[in-house]
């Protein structure tokens, strides 16, 4: 069998040499081939005007390309083909962004898989990093006991050696909810450390009653020389003071020279946003039932609330629909001569999959236990490219022409002068409600390019009816036109921004129909197209957005790009992964983030919270995800919980090392 391997080089631009995406294909094997292509993925994207010195473009799909030598060229065993495209949608910043999954194609359609090096960047020697970055505990802390997010009142007093573990003693329904809850996620989260254990096994008494008046997710924690009491309201309230007796505990028994476990005094605590989040994309990358569910269980042991699932892109479909099984069938599988080619990593053969509505419904009574309501997100209009491929019926018939995403997909928006996208939008939210009790749908509405339907006669026609002739004939002057060559368009006050608020309003009005709640991204605000009392926004392009939003009277959640989005690398070097195109963002920068700054005192009323945005295009390698979501993942969770006069960056860094991540993956250095 015929075998390869691949260096892809990154050289910037210069006074005399455009940038090159350097591509060195070996011949590994020992006989010689012709007549090959080359298939390779990643995060940076071929722009659709390179030009490839040594080779020919055949085909590219956003960050898919596919290349092969000149004709005639014979590639001997031990030698290497070298092409070099120039021109790429934005220059590589990471190790990362490089091609990280590539294939051979032989003259006889054989597909030859690729084991593939991370891009080398010019003028780059340091060690390439993976993995979290380790926070050591000192041998002194600001504080000496260990609780992340960091309570509004901590007045304990006295100490004693660490209890071996906890006897839990609930009293009543709620309560023995929350101790059930609570002894599941410790015996996930830190098997063998026997964190609930009987008394028989040395365990510590502690009660969990419940007290009127102490507020949603607030507790109180009372502490005595043999035991503990915790105090709440709420089922949540309970969960969250037995998760803070946790964090004690841990702290105390494996730092026993740093931290205490107190005999008395009291914890009282509360929250300050309602609304602490995370989001994962699980379309670019897909993760299993069984990783999403450990994702809810560190969300939980940082006392966030709100789960994003975005469950839709341009890239992949990955949700259940009993009456269209074409988008779990067609669109949740990436391969070569696939409707989907391979994307970001997914290599040749087919990969990727979705969510059956058990494993959904597993999910959600799981959230539900630890207190964490889920939102799903069917993105649209934009980023539908997936669903478009399984449901081309979804299209204008007459529609002609070509408009791109930022992303690099063409025709990728549900078209809002056609009818049966309606009919198809609103079966989709009846069984995504039905499945979602939270009753909370996120539309999306994020990132539509500025040329969208502008060669759909159907969309001319109801722009026109919208907003009249000249309107229509602005928008047919976008035909054929690529835009969105350095950053997502811009579409306030144009025809695809009126055409996209009918779309939203009419969405909207069907959600509300529902008896549910609208969230989208910040574009969904664009025309007013959405109830202001009964929607909310994200916020993400600036903070600026966010405070001119809650002005405006939308309720909003911040998670600005240039912080909260945990894609984005931890700092400018060559040699950390992720992306780069809000800038960078290391632990400490993305805790001493204010998330409050900027809004005026009505402002803040409509502010209901933040949340980290996990974005996955960068993340095939797990260790890489490990590297980008922790710690920030519990900088953002103390930000949200933690008033911001009770912040310390020093006491946070201190407490932190003690914190669980997903897959084990720590760094080197």
């Amino acid at each position: 069998m015929p075998s390869f391997s691949l260096v892809t080089t990154w050289t910037p631009a210069s006074d005399t040499e455009p940038l090159g995406y350097g591509l060195e294909l070996t011949n590994t094997g020992d006989e010689p081939v012709s007549n090959f292509q080359l298939g390779f993925s990643g995060p940076a994207r071929i722009d659709p005007h390179a030009t490839l010195e040594n080779g020919k473009l055949l085909r590219r799909l956003s960050n898919h390309t596919l290349i092969a030598p000149p004709d005639g060229f014979v590639l001997e065993p031990g030698a290497t083909w070298t092409a070099t495209a120039r021109g790429l949608s934005y220059g590589l910043r990471h190790w990362s962004d490089g091609a990280n999954s590539a294939y051979v194609v032989l003259a006889d359609g054989t597909l030859v898989p690729i084991a593939t090096a991370p891009t080398k960047g010019k003028g780059h020697n340091a060690p390439l990093l993976k993995g979290a970055a380790r926070f050591p505990v000192p041998a002194k802390a600001p504080v000496n006991v260990s609780i992340i997010p960091w309570p509004q009142s901590v007045a304990t007093t006295g100490q004693r050696a660490a209890p071996a573990g906890f006897d839990l003693r609930p009293e009543g329904e709620l309560a023995s909810r929350a101790a059930a809850a609570f002894a599941g996620l410790v015996d996930d989260l830190f098997p063998v450390e026997a964190i609930v254990r009987p008394a028989a096994e040395a365990g510590m008494p502690v009660a969990i009653v419940e007290r009127a008046g102490v507020g949603d997710e607030a507790y109180e924690i009372a502490f005595a020389e043999d035991g503990a009491t915790v105090a709440a309201t709420t089922r949540q309230g309970m969960f969250y003071g037995l998760v803070t007796l946790g964090h004690i505990l841990r702290g105390a028994r494996q730092h026993p020279q740093t931290f205490i476990f107190p005999t008395g005094g009291t914890i009282t605590d509360a929250p300050g946003f309602g609304y602490r989040g995370s989001h994962l994309d699980v379309a670019r990358q897909f993760y299993t039932g069984a990783e999403v569910s450990r994702l809810l269980k560190l969300m939980a042991w940082n006392k966030m609330n709100r789960f994003h699932w975005h469950l839709s892109e341009d890239e992949a479909w990955r949700l259940e629909i009993d009456i269209y099984p074409a988008l779990t069938e067609i669109a949740a599988w990436r391969g070569h001569g696939k409707a989907l080619p391979p994307l970001l990593g997914s290599g040749p053969f087919p990969t990727g999959g979705f969510y059956t509505k058990k494993v959904v419904r597993q999910i959600v009574a799981l959230a539900d236990s630890l207190g964490i309501a889920v939102i799903p997100e069917i993105d649209m209009p934009g980023h539908f490219y997936a669903a478009l491929q399984a449901l081309p019926e979804l299209r204008d018939p007459n529609e002609q022409g070509e408009y791109q995403s930022v992303q690099g997909f063409p025709n990728n928006s549900l078209n809002p002068a056609h009818e049966p996208v309606y009919r198809f939008v609103e079966t989709v939210i009846d069984e995504v409600l039905e499945l979602f009790p939270a009753g909370i749908f996120h539309l999306g509405a994020d990132e539509v390019p500025l040329a969208a339907w502008s060669g759909s006669p159907l969309a001319l026609d109801l722009l026109e009816k919208l907003a009249g002739l000249e309107m229509r004939k602005k928008h047919e002057r976008q035909f054929n036109q690529l835009g969105n060559h350095h950053g997502a368009d811009e579409i306030e006050g144009s025809p695809t921004a009126i055409l996209q608020a009918h779309f939203i309003r009419r969405v909207h009005d069907y959600i509300k129909s529902k008896g549910a709640i609208t969230g989208g991204w910040e574009e969904a605000a664009h025309g007013d197209a959405v109830d202001k009392d009964k929607s909310f926004v994200i916020g993400w392009r600036n903070v600026e957005i966010n405070a001119a939003l809650a002005e405006r009277g939308y309720d909003i959640v911040v998670s600005p790009g240039q912080r909260y989005y945990l894609d984005m690398a931890n700092g400018v070097s060559w040699a950390e992964p992720g992306a780069g195109w809000a800038g960078w963002s290391g632990p400490q920068e993305t805790y001493e983030f204010d998330p409050r700054a900027g809004f005026s005192e009505n402002g803040l009323k409509h502010l209901i919270g933040i949340q980290s945005c996990i974005w996955s295009e960068s993340m095939t390698d797990r260790a890489i995800f490990d590297r980008l979501v922790f710690p920030r993942l519990s900088a953002i969770a103390e930000s949200a919980w933690t008033q911001p006069e009770r912040k310390s960056w020093d006491r946070f860094k201190s407490l932190v090392g003690l914190m669980p991540i997903m897959y084990g993956h720590w760094a080197a250095e």
